[in-house]
């Protein structure tokens, strides 16, 4: 199975996404359909072919069998592709339209016999794979003529990005239970930081309802994402026009798309022409 990076500086992801489950409700749930329903463009996924790459908790393979698509669900961390079989059998136990697998996005073979999708969903794991231009090649490859890439990037800060790097980078170099101790302590530093921004702006209330909302950010856990944000490596990112430059050329109209200025990913969403060859 391909992946560039060592284990040892990997983050756990599917560790996290084990312990996002617990708090995993029907909340949560219905705002990941509302997301893959309002950034498709759809009302539903009925006869539509989805592949998850990199499918984490298996949240949004879920979202996206619970709206009617056939699903088939990777991810290179065998504790989230635990996970993913786990919210299957909690709400589709038997379900044949919808199949779990240990894939890498970074190896062209087992890429290439998964065949052409629909829909290709790939949220904030590409830039963690160590080989992001790698996995984004390969992930476009597998749409359809006609069909929609869904996929979310770290933007480029520039110098920011680079510190972004090197934050993540020590979280993985130190041990048990520091690494924790690390990301809450720099996570909640940041927020205070945050809160003084808005209380000076006479805003603070934008924050704080941010913040008491965070489920509706598509069904997420804030106390979970603080982990990913200061774990999550390795670690790339691009700029928005870059990303858009790049699928333009190989075929693909934005149909749908997010750019962001700060720190977080770039969504967009892309149709891949019908008369564009999938190479």
């Amino acid at each position: 199975m391909t992946q560039t990076s060592t284990d040892s500086n990997r983050f756990a992801f599917g560790d996290n996404w084990a312990r996002f489950l617990t708090v995993l409700d029907d909340d949560r749930i219905q705002e990941a359909e509302q997301s893959l329903k309002t950034m498709l463009g759809v009302e539903d996924l009925q006869g539509k072919t989805f592949l998850d790459i990199g499918s984490g908790s298996g949240l949004f393979s879920l979202a996206a069998r619970r709206l009617g698509a056939k699903v088939h669900s990777f991810d290179y961390d065998l504790q989230s592709v635990a996970c993913t079989t786990e919210l299957k059998r909690r709400y589709f136990p038997n379900d044949t339209q919808w199949q779990v697998e240990s894939g890498s996005g970074l190896d062209k073979d087992y890429m290439s016999s998964l065949g052409e999708f629909d829909i290709v969903y790939s949220w904030g794991v590409l830039h963690h794979t160590g080989a992001m231009y790698t996995g984004i090649e390969l992930a476009q490859q597998r749409v359809a003529g006609g069909g929609k890439l869904f996929i979310s990037i770290y933007n480029d800060q520039g110098v920011k990005s680079r510190i972004w790097w090197l934050v993540k980078y020590l979280y993985n170099k130190l041990p048990k239970p520091l690494n924790k101790i690390y990301a809450y302590f720099l996570s909640f530093f940041l927020l205070a930081l945050v809160l003084l921004k808005y209380t000076l702006k006479l805003q603070l209330m934008i924050a704080i309802e941010k913040w008491l909302n965070y489920k509706k950010n598509r069904g997420m856990s804030m106390m979970h994402d603080m982990i990913d944000w200061m774990g999550g490596f390795p670690y790339e990112f691009a700029r928005f026009d870059v990303l858009v430059d790049y699928f333009q050329i190989r075929g693909f109209e934005m149909i749908q798309g997010k750019e962001t200025t700060k720190l977080g990913c770039h969504e967009l969403v892309l149709q891949r022409s019908l008369s564009s060859p999938n190479q």
